[in-house]
C-alpha cells in the first residue's frame, strides 16, 4: 500500500482523463451485459409470433446499444491512452527530479544502468499497468459480476455450471501466473547488468578497439542477451498454456449448457428454459470466461510490474541526505576555508575513516596545492567544500561560515569544480560554456578560453565557438576537453576554484600558462590544485601532502624541500628521472 501511495500522486492532473475513462468503462460493461438479455427476449418473441414492426424496433434498439457500447469504449481507450502516458510522463519526470536532488551519498546506493533501466523499462511496466487498472481491471470485474447475475436470471439452476467451471479456471491461471512470476522477476535485475555493460562497452569504445576486444564484449553481450531470453521464453512458455485451458473450458461450457439446457427444453416444452436463454446463457457464459481470462493477464502484468514498481518507488522513496537548513545563508562572504578536525567516512557501516582529523586554515585568495599517492582521499576531501558530502565528524567552514549553514545552491555556485575527468555535453562550445554561467556575453565566453588557453585551439575550428561537441567530448581531445571545462568553470566567476588533476592532459608549458593566468586575472579567487606533477603546484602558497586520508605534511615548496621526505622524494623522482608527463 504505501508503495501504490507512491505511485498515486504522479496522477495529478491526469485525474480527470482517469475517472472519465472509470465511467465509460461501467458503462460500456453495463451494455454488453444487457444485449444479450434483449437479444434473447427477441429470440423468444419470434419464437412466439412476434410481427416485423415489434422485430424492427428491438432490432433497432440493439444497435443502438452497440454504438452507444462502440462509442462507450473508444472514449474510454481514448481518456485511458491519455491518462497512462500521462502517468508515465509524470512518474519519469518524479523520478529524473529526485535523483538531481541526490547527493553523491544517495548516488552510491544505485548504478548508472539500474537508473536507466527504472526511467525506462520500469516506467513502461508500470505504465502498462496503470492502463490495465483503470480500464481492464474496471471493466472484467464488473462484466465477471454481471455475467453471472444475469446468467442466473436467464438460466436459473443451468448458470450452477459457472460455479465449477470458475474455480476451477480461476485456479489454473493463478497456478500458471506464479509459476511464471520468478523469471518476470528475474528478467529485471538482468536487464540492469545488461544496460550496464552496454554502457561500459559504447564507452570505452576506444579501449576496446585498442585492445582488439569486439569479440569478447561481444560474446559477454550475447550472454547477457541469451540469459534474459531463456528466461522470458521460459515464462512465456508456462504463460502460454493460458490459452489450452482457457478454450477446455469454454467449449467445455458450452457443450454443458447445449446438452443439458436442449434437454431440459425438450423435456419442458420450454417452461423451465427456452431457446432464446439457452442463447443467452452461451454469450454470458463466454463473457464470463473471457473476464476471467482477462483478470489472469492483469494479474500476470501487475506481479511482473510490483517489481517494476518496488524499483521506482526505492528511488522516489530515497530520501537527500543534504537538505538546506532551516534558515539558510545567502551569501558567501569570501573564499577562506577551514577545517577544523574533520573526519569523514562514506557510510555509518565503514570500518575506516576515509579523512581523519584533517585541520586545515586556508585564507581567501590562496593557491593551495594537494600532492599524494592515488588513495590518499585527495579527491574526498575537496568534495567536502562545496558540500557534496556532509563530513562525519568536526566541521568544514566557507567564508566563516559552516558549510551546512548554507543554501546549497548558493554554496555550491561559489564554489566551481574541474574534475580530471570531466564531462561536456551534446551542443556547441558556447552552450556548453554557458553552463558555467547562462548570462554570459561572448567577450565573457572568450575571455575565460583564453584564460584557459583554449581560446587558440577553439578558433582554429571552421565553425570556432559554435562547434558542436558529440556526446561526452569525444570529437575533442583530452586536453582540450580539459581546457574547456576549466574555461566553464571560470565563467561562475567563483569565489573557490577547485582543480582536480584537471591539467593532467595538457602539457607543463600550458599548464604553466593556465597558473599564471589564474594569478593574473582571479587574485582573490582561492585555488585548489590536486595534482600528479610538483610542477603544476610548486609556486602554491600552500601545499599539502597526503597519506591514508591523513595531510602529513604542509608548507611552502622551501619548508616541504626541508623538513617533508615524502614531497622531497617526489620532487626528485620527477626533476631528475624526468617528468612522464611532459
Amino acid at each position: 500500500m504505501p508503495m501504490l501511495k507512491q505511485l498515486v500522486k504522479c496522477i495529478r492532473e491526469y485525474r480527470k482523463p482517469t475517472i472519465l475513462t472509470i465511467v465509460f468503462i461501467v458503462g460500456e460493461a453495463i451494455i454488453e451485459c444487457l444485449i444479450p438479455f434483449i437479444t434473447a427476449n427477441l429470440v423468444n418473441r419470434i419464437e412466439a409470433g412476434a410481427q416485423p414492426p415489434e422485430i424492427v424496433r428491438i432490432g433497432l434498439v440493439l444497435v443502438l446499444m452497440a454504438v452507444a457500447s462502440l462509442c462507450c469504449g473508444a472514449i474510454a481507450a481514448y481518456t485511458c491512452a491519455k491518462a497512462s502516458a500521462g502517468f508515465a510522463k509524470n512518474v519519469r519526470h518524479d523520478v529524473f527530479h529526485r535523483v538531481q536532488d541526490f547527493s553523491f551519498h544517495n548516488i552510491d546506493k544505485f548504478s548508472t544502468s539500474s537508473l536507466v533501466t527504472r526511467l525506462t523499462t520500469d516506467v513502461n511496466h508500470v505504465q502498462m499497468a496503470y492502463m490495465m487498472i483503470i480500464r481492464i481491471a474496471i471493466r472484467a470485474p464488473m462484466l465477471l459480476i454481471f455475467s453471472i447475475i444475469m446468467a442466473y436470471i436467464m438460466g436459473g439452476a443451468l448458470a450452477t455450471s459457472f460455479v465449477v467451471i470458475v474455480p476451477f479456471l480461476t485456479f489454473g491461471l493463478l497456478m500458471v501466473a506464479r509459476k511464471a512470476m520468478p523469471a518476470f522477476r528475474r528478467v529485471f535485475k538482468k536487464y540492469d547488468r545488461l544496460n550496464e555493460s552496454i554502457e561500459e562497452d559504447v564507452r570505452g569504445m576506444r579501449v576496446v578497439k585498442g585492445f582488439s576486444r569486439e569479440e569478447y564484449e561481444k560474446a559477454k553481450f550475447r550472454t547477457s542477451a541469451e540469459d534474459i531470453q531463456r528466461d522470458f521464453t521460459r515464462a512465456e512458455r508456462i504463460v502460454a498454456l493460458n490459452s489450452p485451458l482457457m478454450q477446455f473450458c469454454v467449449y467445455f461450457n458450452m457443450i454443458f449448457v447445449l446438452i443439458v439446457g436442449s434437454m431440459l427444453v425438450i423435456k419442458s416444452g420450454g417452461s423451465l428454459i427456452n431457446v432464446g436463454e439457452i442463447t443467452a446463457m452461451l454469450t454470458y457464459g463466454m463473457q464470463i470466461l473471457m473476464q476471467l481470462m482477462m483478470l489472469s493477464m492483469i494479474y500476470v502484468m501487475l506481479t511482473m510490474s510490483a517489481e517494476a514498481m518496488k524499483r521506482i518507488t526505492e528511488v522516489l522513496r530515497e530520501e537527500p541526505s543534504l537538505h538546506n537548513p532551516e534558515d539558510p545563508v545567502y551569501e558567501v562572504a569570501d573564499g577562506s576555508i577551514d577545517f577544523e578536525n574533520v573526519s569523514f567516512k562514506y557510510s555509518a557501516e565503514a570500518d575506516r575513516f576515509a579523512l581523519e582529523g584533517v585541520d586545515l586554515h586556508i585564507r581567501s585568495g590562496m593557491t593551495v596545492g594537494i600532492l599524494g599517492i592515488t588513495g590518499s582521499s585527495k579527491t574526498t576531501l575537496v568534495q567536502l567544500i562545496p558540500r557534496l558530502y556532509d563530513v562525519s565528524e568536526g566541521c568544514v567552514r566557507v567564508g566563516g561560515r559552516d558549510v551546512r549553514d548554507y543554501d546549497l545552491d548558493t554554496l555550491r555556485g561559489a564554489v566551481a569544480m574541474v574534475l580530471q575527468k570531466n564531462l561536456l555535453f551534446s551542443g556547441t562550445i558556447k552552450e556548453n560554456l554557458r553552463w558555467g554561467n547562462e548570462a554570459a556575453t561572448d567577450e565573457e565566453i572568450e575571455e575565460a578560453c583564453r584564460l584557459a588557453q583554449a581560446d587558440e585551439f577553439v578558433r582554429a575550428f571552421p565553425e570556432g565557438y559554435d562547434t558542436f561537441i558529440e556526446q561526452g567530448g569525444t570529437n575533442v581531445s583530452g586536453g582540450q576537453k580539459q581546457r574547456l571545462c576549466i574555461a566553464r568553470a571560470l565563467l561562475k566567476k567563483p569565489k573557490i576554484l577547485i582543480l582536480d588533476d584537471s591539467t593532467s592532459a595538457v602539457d607543463t608549458r600550458t599548464d604553466a600558462l593556465i597558473r599564471d593566468g589564474f594569478k593574473r586575472y582571479i587574485p582573490e579567487t582561492t585555488k585548489i590544485i590536486i595534482a600528479q606533477r610538483v610542477a603544476s603546484v610548486q609556486d602554491a602558497d600552500l601545499i599539502l601532502v597526503m597519506e591514508n586520508g591523513r595531510v602529513v605534511s604542509s608548507g611552502t615548496h622551501e619548508e616541504l624541500m626541508r623538513g617533508s621526505e615524502i614531497y622531497r622524494e617526489v620532487f626528485e623522482q620527477q626533476t631528475h628521472g624526468g617528468d612522464s608527463d611532459e
